[in-house]
């Protein structure tokens, strides 16, 4: 039944794209009756210039209906994880004042025959502004603002853009990140909405994943003032708000930013940063179990094989061990 039901809507975008091929043709001859420009013609469609343009041109080169159907693109960290592990510890290594010679002995440690040659090593540092370090990279040092894993978690809510599977690629999907400010250690739950109600057991979820995954306790969150998460210090139904009577049964302390001071939650909003650039920009999934599948993956890259410079150059796996 589930393969009869993708299989039917493959069909359906195929004709869909079809007949929009037609009349961008059409437009571009100046015999669309419908359409004075192309812009106007992608407003009215719903979808990019750039992302049409990749189905055209790839339908031209191999015009059959496979070609009209968008191609799922895999997160990038997946797409070569070797080379992009070691290119990320490079960096990290580099902003902790590291030299390219101590970077290659610590990659050789590590990747044995895989570590790449200083010559690389200097390439990369320089592609990413590193080749001359700044006065203050020189002496790069963890600032520990807390003395234990989970003695303070940041959360937050990250919209995702439309279009980020193909199923359904009008519907919008939300992430909730949890994030360890000692070991940055994280979770990620795909939510359909951010009612309160949803957050609330998305947040009992991911706060269970952390403690059976990785063994810790959480003290204290803080999260932003959002109504998702209780409106702020001052809000009047903190009794009754849901992800407020979560935090009051499991005795966990709740911690609010500073209203319009996104900077104060710093860590998960670097975080939301990272997965844009390492996994949601330009990648595209089958449907919403494809993107939980994948999220699962780059929790797993992120926790136990992305390597942090806050963290001396560890990943928060090894740094929670090792304290």
């Amino acid at each position: 039944m589930v393969s009869s039901n993708k299989n039917l809507i493959s069909r359906t975008l195929a004709v869909r794209m079809m007949a929009c091929i037609d009349e961008y043709e059409a437009i571009k001859s100046k015999t669309s009756k419908q359409f004075k420009s192309v812009k106007e013609f992608c407003k009215y469609n719903k979808f990019s210039h750039q992302n049409f343009m990749k189905i055209y041109h790839r339908y031209k080169a191999n015009p059959c209906p496979e070609a009209l159907l968008p191609q799922k693109r895999g997160p990038k960290f997946q797409r070569n994880r070797t080379d992009l592990e070691i290119e990320n510890m490079i960096i990290e290594l580099r902003k902790l004042g590291k030299k390219r010679f101590e970077i290659k002995q610590i990659l050789k440690k590590k990747y044995l025959e895989l570590a790449p040659s200083e010559t690389t090593i200097y390439n990369i540092c320089k592609r990413n502004g590193l080749n001359k370090l700044k006065k203050a990279q020189k002496e790069e040092k963890r600032k520990i603002i807390m003395k234990k894993v989970g003695e303070l978690v940041h959360i937050d809510l990250h919209q995702i853009s439309k279009g980020i599977t193909i199923a359904e690629p009008n519907q919008t999907y939300y992430l909730l990140g949890v994030i360890d400010d000692y070991t940055r250690l994280c979770w990620l739950e795909v939510l359909d909405n951010k009612k309160a109600l949803t957050v609330m057991f998305a947040t009992l979820k991911a706060f269970n994943m952390l403690r059976m995954r990785y063994g810790f306790e959480i003290d204290a969150v803080m999260s932003d003032n959002g109504a998702e998460f209780g409106s702020g210090k001052f809000a009047k139904n903190k009794e009754e708000h849901p992800f407020e009577r979560l935090l009051t049964e499991m005795e966990i302390k709740h911690i609010y930013t500073k209203p319009y001071r996104p900077q104060t939650n710093g860590k998960i909003e670097r975080f939301w940063k990272t997965l844009k650039d390492e996994f949601l920009e330009d990648s595209l999934f089958n449907d919403k179990e494809d993107l939980k599948d994948e999220i699962l993956g780059f929790i797993a890259y992120y926790n136990e094989h992305r390597p942090h410079s806050s963290l001396n150059g560890l990943t928060p796996l090894e740094f929670h061990q090792k304290m």
